[in-house]
């Protein structure tokens, strides 16, 4: 018997069967469009989004010494040196209300969305060895970095009710409308977290742009100054900028002294929409490399 017989009788053969239209096939495709995004897998695995939300925030304040208290120095801190600074050295207007609480409604909303853009832009490096051996849907982990910051919006907020009571504030009606604004800064923050932390796993640069990003965007949006400052040529440009709707947004229901936010607030409803839409494709597209770069 020749090689070439032995090779063949030692193979053994496999035979495709004849198909039948009676046995139904499983035909595997890409997901394409929202279906992509797998938002109900989020959903399910909400339990693990909340456990991650609740150890960012005691991993936040484990083994300091005041804890929590930190959430109410940093702002009270930062408020006392803005209104001697800009208040009565700069004499900067504040729209007929007393500097400090001026100055504290615009750091609430932008104390959270500065928080949560750096914990969700950093957070898939953060959390690599979670992503490298469980399988779960990555979407969470940026989300979490950003709802965690929500507990420290609403120890912030009494803060700020307690200066608002202070100084002759009391809540109105109009204060129904702060949970949109709210949902404005947190599907901003959303956004952009997306576009980072998906830039983030590729490129580790972000990480150091980060910082800078936020530094130069507080500049941008109105906390220290009112947005009347603003040349009207400009309005538009600032309007692009979605925080100085929110924190535009903020005042005006918590005061309702200043002036009401105008046709331009759509124009940054529609910014944050494009930009939280456009992160989740983004954000989708670039997981599929997350393992084996992070």
């Amino acid at each position: 018997m020749s090689v070439k017989s032995n090779l063949q009788a030692s193979v053994p053969e496999f035979q495709i069967p004849n198909s039948n239209p009676a046995v139904p096939h499983l035909r595997i495709r890409p997901s394409r469009g929202w279906s992509a995004l797998k938002l109900r897998d989020v959903w399910e695995y909400r339990e693990l989004l909340y456990f991650l939300v609740w150890r960012d925030v005691k991993v936040r304040y484990k083994q300091t010494a005041l804890g929590v208290l930190w959430v109410v120095l940093q702002p009270l801190a930062t408020t006392i040196v803005f209104t001697l600074i800009f208040g009565n050295l700069a004499k900067m207007p504040s729209e007929n209300l007393p500097y400090a609480v001026f100055a504290l409604a615009g750091l609430l909303p932008w104390n959270y969305f500065a928080g949560a853009i750096g914990r969700g832009g950093s957070s898939l490096v953060g959390s690599a060895n979670l992503i490298s051996k469980v399988y779960f849907p990555r979407l969470i982990i940026p989300i979490s970095g950003v709802l965690g910051g929500l507990v420290d919006f609403a120890i912030t907020f009494l803060l700020l009710v307690a200066l608002m009571l202070f100084y002759g504030y009391p809540p109105t009606l109009s204060w129904l409308l702060l949970p949109f604004f709210l949902l404005m800064a947190i599907a901003t923050a959303l956004g952009v977290s997306l576009w980072l932390s998906a830039l983030n796993v590729q490129y580790r640069d972000v990480g150091y742009l980060i910082p800078f990003l936020v530094q130069l965007w507080f500049f941008a949006t109105p906390v220290v100054y009112p947005s009347s400052l603003v040349p009207a040529p400009w309005n538009l440009l600032l309007a692009l900028n979605p925080m100085a709707g929110v924190v535009d947004g903020f005042r005006w229901a918590l005061f309702g002294k200043t002036a009401a936010p105008g046709p331009l607030i759509l124009v940054s409803i529609a910014v944050v929409i494009v930009t939280l839409v456009s992160g989740l494709f983004v954000f989708k597209r670039m997981e599929r490399t997350f393992a084996d770069v992070v």
